[in-house]
């Protein structure tokens, strides 16, 4: 199904097509004709399905050209920085060919440069929560005549503390607009803001959170604290984990790796809340660009890094919730690429990884590198036996990677929607009022 049968006009299939896209995802396929008929949507997908075009695309359908006054007509409100900017940057290039102003409102930089891409006119606002309510605060955001709201990774804005805010937004924003709620998973609070802020809306579930992608390998190498980053240097020898990148539990040790890794010839980059907006930035494009080939971020990435082709993601400290485990190595295995996730555990993380292989209903692979074997004492049972160094080399492609987030080869037409349309979020749901 080309996207210019979902009702697209023939300037954004255009757009679309220069990108290098061809066929729409599941969830576009699901989405884009319920949001052009104006009803409101919760769409549920896990990331790296492509729902940022999912409503970028038809939104941008269905605004057409700018207001006679330049208010704003839409608002999209995402929970980080890094997030804003990749729908920013995907809506510009969807918008190529038509005349559609947009501006980007987030923290950590300064705020007059904003300010004034307001006052010259937008027709669409992106926006973190809150620097958007401190410059509502401020009278430099008017919020009456926006007709469509997304809220963006609405699970995470909740994880982030956000509700507040976005409570403050909604009472700014017309009654009469359509809503859009896209959410990795619908917990019972998101379907509480559902009931509160959406007009029954259509409910689009494409895959869940809770599984990864089917196109990941993973592996756990059982570990002491002591030999973490030993092993973390051993694995990084293999020069075909081309694009690393790894996850820390908090800002300092993010720092510490990447010194380690620095002194010992790595190339290396951090992200945490503690760097600045352009320290952020500096060290996103130079990962993207392929200058940087380790990455060290918090989970303040986990959402809102889109980059093409990370070969690896490695969980140098084992994530204590296991939703954020598959967020994390979703940076990989994107848009039907392959890609592997490694994750170091030691055995005060046994019961984390008990509860994430709960969770994704299967045994994560175990793998042991010699010289890397925890003691005796502790459990290893589950280890395997096999000495020397296992391979962690980029993996084949399993497909064309041609979904929203990850730029394919020219022509490539995307593979069948296979196991992620069929997937569910649940095989037993609760009750809803939402029609589907």
């Amino acid at each position: 199904m080309p996207f210019a049968s979902l009702g697209l006009r023939p300037t954004i299939a255009k757009a679309v097509a220069e990108a290098g896209y061809t066929t729409p995802t599941p969830i576009q396929s699901k989405a884009i004709p319920t949001i052009l008929e104006h009803r409101d949507l919760i769409g549920v997908a896990q990331t790296g399905t492509g729902k940022t075009a999912a409503f970028v695309l038809p939104m941008l359908e269905m605004l057409g050209g700018r207001g006679a006054d330049q208010s704003p007509r839409a608002l999209i409100v995402a929970p980080t920085r890094e997030l804003v900017v990749q729908i920013a940057e995907n809506l510009r290039a969807y918008a190529k060919h038509l005349h559609v102003r947009s501006v980007m409102v987030y923290g950590g930089v300064g705020e007059q440069p904003q300010i004034a891409s307001l006052r010259r006119g937008v027709d669409i606002i992106i926006a973190t929560p809150g620097r958007l309510q401190d410059l509502m605060n401020q009278g430099h955001v008017r919020l009456n005549r926006i007709e469509i709201l997304v809220l963006d990774e609405a699970d995470r804005m909740l994880d982030m503390g956000f509700l507040p805010s976005i409570k403050k937004i909604v009472e700014k924003v017309p009654t009469d607009r359509q809503t859009l709620l896209f959410s990795a998973t619908l917990s019972r609070e998101i379907e509480q803001i559902a009931s509160a802020f959406l007009r029954n809306p259509v409910m689009v579930e494409v895959a869940s959170r809770l599984k990864p992608a089917e196109t990941i390998s993973q592996f756990v190498h059982e570990v002491s604290h002591e030999q973490k980053q030993e092993l973390l240097h051993e694995i990084l020898r293999d020069r075909t984990l081309s694009s690393v990148l790894i996850f820390s539990r908090t800002k300092h040790g993010a720092d510490r790796i990447a010194r380690r890794l620095e002194a010992e010839g790595h190339i290396t980059a951090t992200i945490h809340s503690n760097r600045s907006q352009a320290q952020r930035t500096r060290a996103l494009e130079s990962f993207k660009a392929g200058r940087v080939r380790v990455l060290v971020a918090t989970d303040i990435a986990a959402r809102g890094i889109d980059v093409d082709g990370i070969s690896h993601v490695i969980n140098f400290d084992f994530p204590h919730i296991p939703e954020d485990y598959v967020h994390r190595i979703g940076r990989t295995g994107r848009a039907q690429a392959s890609g592997e996730a490694i994750s170091f555990v030691t055995p005060e993380d046994y019961a984390n990884l008990r509860r994430v292989e709960s969770m994704v209903g299967r045994r994560i692979e175990r793998k042991a590198l010699e010289g890397f074997v925890i003691r005796p004492a502790m459990k290893r049972a589950s280890i395997d036996p096999r000495a020397g160094r296992p391979s962690y080399g980029r993996p084949a492609q399993t497909g064309a990677r041609s979904a929203y987030g990850s730029r394919p080869a020219a022509g490539a037409s995307r593979p069948p929607a296979g196991a992620a349309a069929r997937g569910t979020f649940s095989t037993a749901k609760p009750k809803r009022r939402f029609s589907r």
